[in-house]
């Protein structure tokens, strides 16, 4: 039997697939979406994806991955609720027909759910969306959907899609919460790193390493109030302006602040494949975030036997009980990080 065709509904996974350093976009839903695609591609399935326009051809082969854009109209309708339909959501449309998948899978709380779950229904085919954050799964504006017509796309999708997909238990519950369906638990995967040669003589333990999107919600200022505090240790901050309003203040006002510390050291934006460097480098891996799903990051540091400190629990637990240190207050964290860091 023939396995089924996938196709990954991603608009801006098309960077974070070919590794392209001059995109400052490297998002974790995207990563864990490259990982599946190529995994299923490597156990035979047909994968597709479909994705924004970054310059790249109409139609072009990834590691056997067939990318597909999302075609720029042309004629676009000035009336504004007609705009919102076209070009937006049915250039969206026209990829996944031409995709022609047996089973559309979409990730990130968006308008993109409802349109792929229903060009899914309309054409009998199957869609699955997977939540990337808990706050993919709190209903109004708190979510990423900031508009009516948003929240309510996203809504239907939610709703009528064949499957959901979440991270954690959270997840599990506020998705009960809100439409009372029953989600299905898929923890995050991670390509492990091939083993380095051992060292003659191992260093000691380099920085305190921090990587995300410099935006409010993953809270950077914490990091240089840590670093005051710590002065005996070395902080390091990895991480662009993330696409959402109000990123690039937040971006330069971490950037300048960081340099009037002489243990911070701000990197900036670095691609996703050079990023496993920075882990190799770290003693401990640090998460500010109040809200997340499961950091791709916490993957990169347990791959490395580095230890995580962070304030939410992401769901990853052995018999001992959660994977990672939970810290309840920033006092707690640095006194956390002193004691992991020595």
């Amino acid at each position: 039997m023939n396995q089924p065709h996938i196709c990954f509904v991603a608009p801006i996974l098309y960077p974070v697939l070919v590794n392209d350093p001059a995109t400052l976009v490297v998002g974790g839903a995207e990563v864990q979406q490259c990982f599946l695609a190529r995994a299923l591609c490597a156990a035979g399935y047909r994968v597709s994806v479909v994705t924004g326009d970054f310059g790249q051809p109409d139609e072009v082969m990834v590691d056997g991955i067939r990318v597909i854009k999302i075609r720029r109209s042309r004629f676009n309708l000035n009336l504004p609720v007609l705009r919102y339909l076209h070009p937006r959501l049915t250039s969206i449309w026209a990829a996944l027909r031409r995709a022609d998948a047996d089973i559309y899978y979409q990730r990130c709380a968006a308008a993109a759910s409802g349109v792929v779950v229903a060009f899914a229904r309309w054409h009998g085919r199957r869609a699955v969306f997977a939540a990337a954050s808990d706050i993919d799964l709190v209903p109004g504006p708190a979510n990423s959907n900031k508009s009516w017509r948003d929240r309510q796309l996203f809504g239907y999708g939610l709703r009528r899609a064949d499957a959901v997909l979440v991270q954690n238990p959270l997840q599990l519950r506020l998705l009960a919460d809100w439409t009372g369906r029953r989600g299905t638990l898929v923890p995050s995967c991670y390509a492990l790193p091939a083993p380095a040669p051992a060292p003659e003589v191992q260093p000691p333990p380099q920085v305190v390493l921090w990587a995300g999107m410099m935006r409010v919600a993953k809270r950077p200022e914490l990091v240089l109030e840590l670093a005051a505090r710590l002065p005996q240790l070395q902080f390091r901050m990895l991480g662009g302006p993330s696409l959402s309003g109000g990123s690039d203040d937040c971006y330069a006002a971490i950037q300048e602040r960081a340099r009037a510390l002489p243990n911070v050291e701000f990197v900036g934006f670095v691609p996703y494949a050079q990023a496993d460097r920075h882990f190799d480098e770290a003693a401990v891996f640090l998460n500010t975030s109040l809200i997340e799903g499961f950091p791709n990051t916490f993957l990169q540091a347990w791959a490395r036997a580095v230890p995580t400190v962070s304030f939410f629990d992401c769901g990853a637990a052995d018999a001992d009980g959660p994977i990672g240190l939970l810290a309840a207050d920033l006092d707690a964290m640095a006194a956390q990080l002193a004691a992991l860091a020595a």
